[in-house]
């Protein structure tokens, strides 16, 4: 086997030379493709010249000699010589051309032995394979199918140069104007041949500098804003609008056009746009030639209304723009739409508005017309849904906001198309398409659907800061059966957490607009506190129960939700932990000393029962990823209809979303909430909503502080011995234990603004944005001292109760006694901090110190990045806290991460 570079023009040898033509060299982009002759086994002789013929020798027989695979009647189609004809120079080298013409042979020649004529051809070889090497920015799946050449073809030359011209282009494509592509060939046995398309891909073409020539009111810098193509540079490293792009840069002329259009130059125009490639072809220098011309004001703006149900002086007095005002042509084309849509409501569905424009040079004024012309108003005929296989025709018909026999309207028409698109069961970007009826004033609407799947399948690991490793599977039917039903079961499970939930909705109760759901779930809850940063569990809460809900819409916006749901809830504690030994009637006792007063008192069993009812109203134009709308959800929930908890808690949540222009999005949300216990549980220095009902917020809802970092909280200090002998306190936050209680009420507040990249940065899915977080929680009954008539009460120099010292047990061998005492004692010092201590051990002190139940706000604010990674959906944040309150816990770095798979 050996390789050969590739040659180009052909020339006829003798019959049974191992010959090829072949094309070579290195093809560069935009270069002509020259052709040269190179011969693979020896040197190519020249070729044979048809021999004078006699005149009036007829052809007796035509003979094909040197063919291997294709017949020789088939050789003798592709060329018009015939037996019978007479033999000329003439016909002989037309036969030749012919031959030449089918590209099926290396060699040919034609001989004439008294009007038998004997045509030597040599195949060319057969391919084997096509490699491609060097190509590592378009891999082999992406250029195999663009290319002419394949396996088991017959190797021609042409064939050869448009894959080379092919494959250059795909690489101009991606901006590498640099590349080369060298073609060779390896020959093997039984006239078989591989195709080596050697590739050197060269480095990405980058726009190195943008000129602009004839801009004067307007500066180089502005006018590049206002271009997709950027100039390379350092700060644009994640953006792929750097690359020169032929149609980036006539989209470039626009974007000028209409920016200096919307600035009032209304005779604004491009001389020229041209683009150069730098000698080592690695960048473009583009050169803008423009021509600024005068700046216009608008003139005499109107209104002429041919629609009887307009008023054209009322319309011109509600136009946005106003005479003397600098002429801006995106505010006329906005204008135009307007009145279009609001044409659009009043049943003209092919409204025409024209603007006219009417300059004058003179005065620099610009006066313009609209016109909206006679259009006869009209009337839904029909509504079609076609497309739909699974989905059934009612699913799709009854998010429809318009019937049969009603009058246009287009916002009516955008609002169905906004439900339809928010099912998630067809294409995204679906239209409600608009098509004449069989009258001037009838219409066609249809839903033209592209089913897509709505089962889900998801097995998911990740890892949380919060959470540690967390597992996770789910299967899910959106559309269970075409009816537009979802019906779900899911399992989670982490180091502190366990879940498991089914779940049913039905959107269309009876086929009524009714909205029906069930959730039935378990959950497994391991509370903690942070010791030494050690995550330490505290108490076990296992939930068992189902949720109902029913739902009615007030408006198109405004819905109603009623709501059951019934808890059964256990909560515990490790025995071996937190419970005294057995006393003499064998009986362990939950001991505060170890685990507080109020974790003993959340112990137990016991029922809720919940009726809640919530106002919604939602608008957004997207429910997975909103740019513009508003939601607000207003929730009162009340227990105590049944079960053993009573209490009343009402939630409010409003968020608002703004699309601010170049594809920024800006959101506002607030949110608050409070609890009030409905029953007097009669216990002193506890509040009468219990742990477990009470709101937690930090990570994740207020960035910047650590989970359940925000709000009331006990600090168990330690007495230790100090070197001198002397009781030394134990204060370092990292050393204490660090108890969340919870509170009754809590507000957040969040203003961000999700900042857009470049296409290159949106293709691997970041979107970071930058965020301000303001929140509190707070509202907790302040624990109160218990005395200890059995302890020495140790006092501060102003004689505020810190500790109790306890006093062993005189008789250490009686064993119905214990030989510590367990009670513990509160108190409000001076300063306004609670104490509370007890010992462990004889000679063992702890004083609780009672924090955070304030209602000033915490405000952090920071940066955070989303990105829809290969592993999974990742979030990162980082978050400076600027106002605290003493006793919260912060966290600068946040994230959480997960994989699909």
């Amino acid at each position: 086997m050996k390789s050969n570079t590739m040659a180009g023009d052909y020339r006829a040898k003798p019959a049974g030379r191992l010959a090829a033509a072949l094309l070579c060299g290195t093809f560069l982009a935009g270069a002509p493709l020259p052709l040269f002759a190179q011969e693979i086994d020896e040197e190519a002789p020249v070729a044979a010249e048809p021999a004078p013929a006699p005149v009036n020798d007829t052809i007796r027989s035509i003979n094909i000699v040197g063919a291997v695979r294709l017949e020789a009647q088939t050789i003798l189609s592709y060329i018009r010589m015939r037996v019978g004809q007479e033999y000329t120079s003439a016909n002989a080298d037309a036969a030749l051309k012919d031959l030449g013409a089918t590209e099926l042979f290396s060699n040919f020649s034609i001989r004439n032995d008294g009007g038998n004529v004997v045509i030597n051809v040599t195949e060319n070889p057969v391919i084997n394979r096509i490699v491609l090497e060097g190509n590592k920015r378009i891999k082999n799946d992406k250029i195999i199918p663009e290319i002419k050449l394949s396996p088991r073809q017959i190797f021609t030359r042409s064939k050869v140069r448009a894959d080379v011209s092919r494959i250059i282009e795909l690489y101009k494509r991606q901006g590498r104007f640099a590349a080369t592509v060298e073609p060779k060939m390896v020959q093997l046995a039984q006239n078989r041949v591989d195709i080596v398309f050697e590739i050197s891909e060269g480095p990405k073409s980058k726009v190195r500098q943008i000129n602009i020539i004839g801009n004067e009111e307007f500066s180089d810098g502005n006018l590049r804003g206002e271009m997709v193509t950027k100039q390379a540079r350092l700060t644009s490293f994640f953006s792929s609008n750097t690359s020169y792009d032929p149609d980036r840069l006539a989209f470039d002329q626009q974007k000028l056009r209409q920016f200096y259009l919307t600035e009032g130059f209304a005779d604004f125009r491009v001389v020229s746009a041209v683009a150069e490639l730098t000698p080592d072809k690695r960048d473009f220098i583009i050169t803008y030639v423009v021509e600024e011309g005068e700046r216009y004001k608008f003139g005499d703006v109107t209104v002429e209304s041919q629609l009887r149900d307009f008023d054209s002086d009322r319309m011109t007095n509600n136009l946005p723009m106003r005479s003397e005002d600098w002429y801006d042509a995106k505010l006329v084309e906005d204008t135009v739409e307007q009145l279009t849509e609001l044409a659009g409501t009043f049943g003209y569905a092919f409204a025409d508005v024209q603007p006219q424009f009417s300059p004058n040079r003179e005065n620099l004024t610009m006066d313009v017309n609209f016109v909206l012309r006679q259009v006869p108003r009209v009337y839904v005929e029909r509504v079609d849904v076609n497309g739909n296989t699974l989905t059934q025709d009612k699913v799709v018909r009854r998010e429809f906001r318009i019937s049969e026999g009603d009058a246009f309207n287009s916002l009516q028409v955008a609002r169905t198309t906004a439900r339809i698109n928010s099912l998630g069961y067809f294409q995204e970007n679906f239209e409600v398409s608009q098509v004449e009826g069989t009258q001037s004033d009838r219409i066609i609407l249809e839903a033209n659907v592209q089913e897509q799947p709505t089962g889900e399948l998801q097995l998911s690991a990740g890892f949380s800061s919060i959470e540690s490793f967390i597992l996770s599977a789910s299967i899910r039917q959106r559309n269970f059966r075409g009816r537009g039903q979802t019906v779900g079961a899911s399992v989670n499970y982490s180091r502190f957490s366990r879940s498991a939930q089914l779940s049913f909705n039905e959107p269309y109760l009876f086929d009524r607009n009714i909205s029906a759901g069930l959730d039935i779930f378990r959950r497994d809850l391991n509370s903690f506190n942070f010791v030494d940063n050690s995550r330490n569990t505290t108490f076990e809460q296992s939930t068992t129960g189902f949720t109902a809900r029913a739902g009615v819409p007030l408006t198109e916006f405004l819905s109603l939700v009623g709501s059951y749901t019934l808890n059964y809830d256990d909560v515990t504690l490790d025995e071996n932990q937190f419970f005294s030994d057995f006393d003499g009637d064998g009986i362990r006792t939950c001991e505060p000393i170890f685990a507080g007063r109020f974790l003993c008192d959340a112990l137990g069993k016991r029922t809720s029962s919940i009726v809640g009812v919530s106002l919604a109203y939602n608008s957004l134009n997207n429910r997975q990823r909103p740019s513009r709308g508003q939601n607000v959800t207003f929730t009162t929930e009340v227990a105590g209809l049944g079960g053993s908890v009573r209490y009343v808690r009402v939630r409010g949540r409003a968020v608002q979303y703004w699309s601010v222009g170049s594809g920024f999005i800006f959101s506002l949300s607030a949110e608050g909430g409070a609890i009030n216990s409905l029953e007097n549980r009669g216990i002193a220095g506890e509040d009468d909503v219990r742990l477990t009902d009470r709101f937690f917020i930090g990570e994740s809802q207020l960035r910047g502080f650590d989970i359940r970092g925000v709000g009331p909280r006990v600090l168990r200090q330690q007495y230790v011995t100090g070197s001198d002998g002397e009781p030394l306190l134990i204060t370092d936050r990292d050393s204490v234990g660090d108890d969340s209680l919870g509170g009754t009420a809590f507000y957040l507040g969040r203003a961000e603004l999700e900042i857009p990249l470049g296409t290159g940065a949106r293709e691997l899915g970041l979107r970071p944005s930058i965020f301000v977080d303001v929140g509190s929680l707070f509202s907790v009954t302040r624990p109160v001292p218990v005395d200890n008539p059995n302890g020495i009460q140790s006092r501060d120099a102003a004689g505020n109760l810190l500790f109790i010292e306890v006093i062993p047990d005189p008789d250490p061998n009686d064993s119905t006694t214990s030989a510590t005492s367990v009670l513990t004692t509160n108190a409000v010092a001076a300063d306004g901090v609670t104490a509370n201590a007890a010992n462990i051990i004889p000679n063992s002190r702890f004083r609780e110190v009672f924090l955070g139940d304030s209602a000033a706000p915490r405000i952090s604010i920071g940066v955070g990045v989303n990105w829809n990674s290969p592993f999974g959906p990742f979030r990162i944040d980082f978050a400076h806290v600027l106002k605290k309150v003493e006793g919260d816990d912060t966290k600068t770095f946040s994230f959480n991460v997960g994989t699909q798979f």
